[in-house]
């Protein structure tokens, strides 16, 4: 009778944590999704770990910036154990998710916790310059982003930039040292990507740089 009691206790504290631990899983995920940064710090602070997946597989900060949901990314970042340096199944990095949102301070959070600046592939570069943060696009140049970085197919920031960004994000990348005669793998540069969009403005200002790059002797 005594052994039968003890497994049952056993039993009863075993459910009891697993549903404990269930209830913490979805309490968590509901309130990155609705970017609670109260109910996550109280979930990592009662033990909650900060790398857990979701269903699908998918690291939380990765959630956090694909919903988006910066309060509860900024809350991820701090906790000592998080892993900053993690991919989802299109191989995007936290700092990559971040950099196309535009998120200045959580991309520098990010870099000072040795986030990969310049990871193989597309990069945090080519997503900032696709949605024109320069801000973003500075830090990570300063960071010793790579300008020229060359996507799997081979296209770079100044192409992402001239297709889907704007013209001030154009001329602030071949201020920097981008290289507009760079072609991809279909021999495109950037002032093609340009053209096809019919983006006019920074159509001139590609030109503009490249003429006067012929005209100081460095073509």
């Amino acid at each position: 009778m005594r052994n039968w009691f003890r497994k049952s206790l056993y039993l009863f504290v075993f459910v009891g944590l697993s549903a404990a631990r269930a209830g913490s899983y979805e309490d968590f995920f509901t309130a990155l999704e609705a970017d609670n940064a109260i109910v996550i710090a109280q979930l990592l602070e009662r033990g909650f770990d900060p790398n857990t997946p979701n269903p699908k597989g998918v690291p939380a900060l990765l959630v956090a910036l694909k919903v988006p949901a910066p309060q509860a990314a900024d809350t991820l970042i701090r906790h000592p154990d998080l892993k900053i340096e993690v991919r989802n199944a299109q191989d995007e990095s936290p700092l990559m998710l971040a950099a196309l949102r535009g998120y200045l301070e959580i991309c520098a959070q990010l870099i000072e916790r040795d986030a990969d600046v310049n990871k193989p592939g597309w990069t945090p570069l080519h997503y900032a310059a696709t949605e024109s943060h320069i801000p973003v696009m500075q830090l990570l140049l300063e960071q010793h982003a790579y300008i020229d970085a060359a996507s799997p197919n081979g296209t770079t920031p100044l192409m992402m930039a001239a297709m889907y960004g704007n013209a001030s994000a154009v001329k602030m990348l071949l201020e920097a040292g981008a290289d507009p005669t760079i072609k991809n793998d279909l021999g495109l540069t950037a002032i093609d990507f340009s053209e096809r969009v019919k983006k006019s403005d920074s159509t001139a200002i590609i030109a503009a740089f490249i003429r006067g790059r012929r005209l100081k002797g460095t073509w």
